[in-house]
């Protein structure tokens, strides 16, 4: 009926015309800079700088491909000395070995926790006021057993699973080298060797082990678990496999 008056009153005019109260469009440029520049405003904080209600914002936040959620949790908030020299540790990897050989030479390892019950929370798909299967809680201290391995673009070449209440130190590390060194005799003649800060891996045992060895050791800067192998790759990839899965022994 109000487009049939419209008409009848020879008002033609498909778009609505200008009024007062705030605009249903924002300026697109305006508003990417916005979040480019802080990811973390809010839809209200948004449409107060823009002039427009947050629902409008919310509309072309989505146009835009945007989506709502959470960042990932870091360790550790890295000081801008922290910062250059995880620039400096890559530059030098990338200045001093241009050529990838090095890499097939390349030996890295770690620790893991390996929990004997490992339980995932996931996604269900559930009806209207319908309860999700519950996922207990981890306990305050699980049976857990510590893993260590070594490996190369070859694969495995050492593991060892520690005996309950023992501990990584610097002397149980360096005999646990020297088992890695002998699986290793005669295999190559060179090797770059990558682990990371933890303090049986500086200490000064081990660096004297590791010279002893002759192997030459990669720059690792601190709390940098994204420019390890072993914590990216390997032990992601063994977290996936080991999801809702439990173990007696």
């Amino acid at each position: 009926q109000h487009w049939f008056n419209r008409f009848k009153n020879g008002n033609l005019e498909l778009d609505d015309l200008p009024r007062s109260g705030r605009p249903i469009e924002v300026d697109m440029d305006a508003l990417k800079q916005l979040i480019e520049e802080d990811p973390r405003l809010t839809t209200r904080c948004l449409a107060e700088r823009l002039g427009c209600v947050h629902a409008t914002v919310e509309t072309h936040l989505k146009e835009l491909g945007k989506t709502w959620k959470y960042g990932v949790w870091i360790p550790h908030e890295l000081s801008p000395h922290q910062l250059q020299l995880r620039v400096d540790a890559c530059m030098e990897l990338m200045t001093s070995h241009r050529n990838y050989q090095w890499l097939h030479n390349l030996l890295t390892g770690d620790e893991k926790w390996v929990l004997y019950v490992n339980h995932t929370r996931k996604r269900q798909w559930l009806g209207a006021g319908q309860a999700g299967v519950a996922t207990p809680k981890n306990e305050l201290h699980p049976k857990k057993i510590m893993l260590s391995v070594w490996w190369s673009v070859k694969g495995i070449i050492h593991w060892e699973i520690l005996p309950a209440g023992c501990t990584v130190t610097a002397d149980l590390y360096c005999q646990q080298l020297d088992r890695v060194a002998a699986k290793l005799h005669g295999e190559q003649d060179r090797i770059y060797f990558l682990h990371d800060n933890a303090r049986p891996h500086v200490a000064k045992l081990t660096r004297e082990k590791l010279l002893k060895l002759g192997w030459i050791t990669l720059p690792h800067p601190p709390y940098s678990p994204d420019l390890a192998p072993t914590d990216y790759h390997l032990f992601r990839s063994l977290s996936n496999y080991l999801s809702e899965k439990k173990f007696d022994d």
